[in-house]
């Protein structure tokens, strides 16, 4: 038997578990939150790669009641810190403090910051200046937080979620491009539909209140997140979300006419990183050990939507990255020569 083989046969041994406890977590979800199929299904993708998501979208549309029910399907610690202008650094990662010893002396002691949990909600995180919002930075990708020169790690597993609202913009502060290519997925929060409004009304307007009960522990996820990266990928499929990578590169050979004509700075290596770790969690949700091209296209819109930079006339012909994401997954063709090397 190949090495080869035998990761497919401990993957596909490993499937069912993995599907069990998505689904479990889903349905719990789904007791709190009505509709909104697509955006539960791609924070639990962010979930199980380790991953970080960014919600977007009007007020009152469910991402934080998304977020807390999350939480309480899941036996993890969990932190809420609210973004707002006057928020420091140090009311995030946390600060060293003077305290009486119990000899009657005097010692420094570090006082942890709401970033040492395991599950972290940063709401409207863009209400925060940029020097607190960079304080994310280092443990999103690092997963540490380094205070007063010591580099303290965060639990595992670590799992920050954001939300921002795009309309009532004065007062707030645009991440930077180097903060939202540390999310795994930025997912655009719609409006329910009016089935599910009624559904709303129902669940909420009424004495019976829906009950979120936990399912998964942090160490099972911690153990799905290094199973999803024993999912196999084939060469060729890894090539097509290369090449879907390189078409957002303006100057690039893959470059398809909208990509040249409105891109200013296309996506980096990561989201390229972001491709394959998302689609191997699609494949295993399917039960397969391989990722398909199929899984590649379904992920690329949440994957890429936030590491694309936009020209002034994009800007004026209302053309946003959706529209550019679209005709890439459109015009890139499934296979091609492979590269030379």
């Amino acid at each position: 038997m190949t090495q080869n083989d035998s990761s497919e046969q401990h993957v596909l041994e490993q499937a069912d578990r993995f599907r069990e406890a998505y689904a479990a977590v889903r349905q719990q979800v789904t007791r709190v939150i009505v509709g909104q199929d697509a955006i539960i299904d791609g924070v639990l993708i962010c979930l199980f790669t380790g991953g970080h998501v960014l919600l977007e979208g009007l007020p009152g549309l469910g991402k934080t009641l998304l977020i807390r029910s999350l939480s309480q399907a899941l036996s993890l610690d969990f932190s809420r810190v609210q973004f707002t202008p006057d928020l420091m650094p140090a009311d995030i990662t946390g600060t060293t403090i003077v305290t009486e010893s119990d000899t009657g002396g005097r010692e420094f002691r570090f006082q942890q910051g709401p970033i040492f949990a395991q599950m972290i909600l940063a709401d409207e995180i863009n209400r925060a200046t940029p020097k607190t919002q960079s304080a994310l930075l280092e443990a999103m990708q690092d997963r540490a937080v380094t205070v007063a020169g010591v580099t303290r790690p965060m639990a595992k597993p670590f799992f920050v979620m954001a939300t921002q609202n795009p309309i009532e913009q004065e007062g707030t502060y645009p991440l930077p491009e180097a903060q939202l290519d540390r999310f795994f997925f930025k997912l655009s929060v719609g409006y329910a539909t009016r089935e599910q409004l009624h559904t709303i009304l129902d669940r909420t307007t009424s004495t019976t209140t829906p009950r979120v009960d936990p399912v998964l522990d942090g160490e099972s996820i911690v153990a799905f997140q290094q199973l999803v990266r024993h999912v196999l990928i084939a060469p060729h499929v890894q090539d097509y979300a290369i090449r879907c990578t390189l078409a957002t590169h303006p100057d690039g050979e893959f470059a398809t006419d909208l990509a040249k004509r409105f891109i200013r700075f296309g996506a980096s290596p990561r989201a390229a990183q972001t491709l394959v770790l998302g689609a191997k969690v699609k494949a295993l949700q399917d039960g397969r050990a391989h990722v398909s091209t199929d899984d590649i296209r379904d992920i690329l819109l949440p994957a890429m939507r936030h590491r694309l930079l936009l020209n002034f006339e994009a800007h004026a012909e209302d053309i946003t990255t959706d529209t550019v994401l679209n005709d890439i997954r459109d015009n890139v063709p499934l296979n091609a020569q492979p590269a030379q090397t």
